[in-house]
């Protein structure tokens, strides 16, 4: 029997093509199936996953299909293994009507009952509009196809390029077999399940020297072990990179800053990586370098700044912030604070960790002297070295340790190892307000 595009979907996600069907016999009303459902390796370790069948009443999503996802999403909670979703339908089947509305409705208290428990990925290969792209997006990581129609409302112009820059899509491909590559390496940096440890790696040195040079993105994919960055919303909030990766062989969250303001796009961004990493206790290696908080659009820039702090503060897997360039005013609060609950926090020497821009604290601290007619930049300088230098920082117990940047793996090899056991409890609670 010739296989159907959802079968050979399957094949190529699972390794060696292999899986085991799940209900592989079950059929809608007219009898077609528009799903295709199963369980295997991905990657070397077991996952569930399915894929609608567009060839079929083009993927039409019936009682019968949902009951089916319903399924894959009942056995990974009781086993414990992540989901992988691979999307392509043009929505429900009208002549169902209510029925499978109410169907639908079950998907999305399945997806959520298991957010945070096992790992989700969407894989929007063909159309996922309306309530379909609903689910899909409520994944921990949404892969989608260039070529894709992934939006809410119908009909719509928004591409795929678009979404990624709005930060709903998360990895964009060229196409089915990049997607497939993608998810075998976003599942091989999360465990199974929450209470399972994130596997370990082989730890390889970038060809790159660390140096305060570089940019914030190679600054990220030099401190990662060589080849493991996985990086998420790529186009989105660009002046911070947020990856999945691998340091000194172990699986971490990397969220690189640049030096420039904090804005809304970046801290939702990490926010977002923050939460996942949280979820499955995965370590976060925070490069905490910002210049305060972006001008205008106040209540825009306090809502996202604020939701990023908290988010951060009530983490409690490992967390360890690295000054590289400056950390100034509340981003230092905010990105590399000890008293915003990292577990550590270091700084190269030649960083600057200040409450006020340079050029502000030397306008009022030493006004006289300009006044006086001492050069400006001679007293930036002199503030950069003095009251603003990393080791007066580390002198007030603001900053753990300084040093110079070619030990900055060895260093967070060691505070990795060192944070392996944390333990940290919290207030009976339900979940944070903001």
């Amino acid at each position: 029997m010739e296989k159907t595009i959802s079968q050979m979907r399957l094949q190529k996600l699972f390794d060696g093509g292999e899986y085991t069907p799940i209900d592989a016999f079950a059929k809608s009303e007219d009898g077609d199936v528009e799903v295709d459902a199963g369980f295997g390796l991905i990657g070397g370790n077991t996952a569930y996953a399915f894929a609608q069948n567009s060839e079929k009443n083009s993927g039409a999503i019936t009682v019968a299909q949902c009951a089916k996802i319903k399924k894959i999403y009942e056995l990974a909670e009781k086993t414990g293994c992540p989901v992988v979703g691979i999307y392509d339908s043009n929505g429900v089947k009208l002549t169902e009507g209510f029925e499978v509305l109410s169907a639908y409705g079950e998907l999305v208290k399945a997806s959520a009952r298991l957010s945070g428990v096992v790992p989700q990925i969407s894989v929007v290969a063909g159309a996922c509009v309306g309530t379909s792209a609903l689910i899909a997006n409520m994944a921990d990581v949404v892969i989608a196809l260039n070529d894709a129609d992934f939006y809410i409302t119908a009909p719509s112009e928004q591409t795929v390029a678009q979404s990624s820059e709005d930060g709903v899509v998360d990895i964009a491909v060229a196409d089915f077999d990049e997607a497939v590559s993608k998810v075998k390496a976003v599942l091989s940096v999360l465990p199974s399940n929450n209470l399972e440890i994130a596997g370990c790696f082989e730890a390889l040195d970038s060809a790159a020297v660390l140096s305060s040079d570089m940019d914030f993105r190679e600054l990220a994919n030099t401190v990662a072990d060589r080849d493991s960055v996985v990086e998420l919303k790529k186009d989105y909030g660009c002046n911070v990179l947020t990856a999945l990766a691998s340091v000194g062989g172990e699986a971490v969250g990397i969220i690189s800053f640049g030096d420039k303001e904090l804005c809304p796009c970046c801290s939702y961004k990490a926010e977002a990586l923050i939460k996942l990493c949280d979820a499955f206790s995965i370590p976060i290696i925070t490069i905490a370098n910002g210049n305060g908080f972006k001008k205008g659009k106040e209540a825009m820039v306090l809502t996202a700044i604020t939701k990023l702090t908290s988010t951060y503060a009530s983490a409690t897997c490992p967390k360890i912030s690295l000054i590289t360039s400056e950390a100034i005013g509340g981003a230092y609060i905010v990105l590399a604070g000890k008293g915003a609950n990292a577990d550590l926090t270091f700084a190269w020497d030649n960083a600057v960790v200040s409450p006020l821009e340079t050029e502000s604290a030397v306008a009022f601290l030493w006004g006289e002297r300009l006044a006086n007619g001492e050069s400006r930049e001679d007293l930036e300088k002199e503030y950069k070295e003095t009251i603003g230098s990393a080791f007066t920082a580390a002198a007030n117990g603001a900053v753990d340790d300084v040093f110079t940047p070619d030990l900055t793996r060895a260093k967070l090899f060691a505070a990795l190892d060192m944070l392996s056991g944390k333990r940290e409890t919290t207030l009976p609670r339900k979940h944070s307000v903001k």
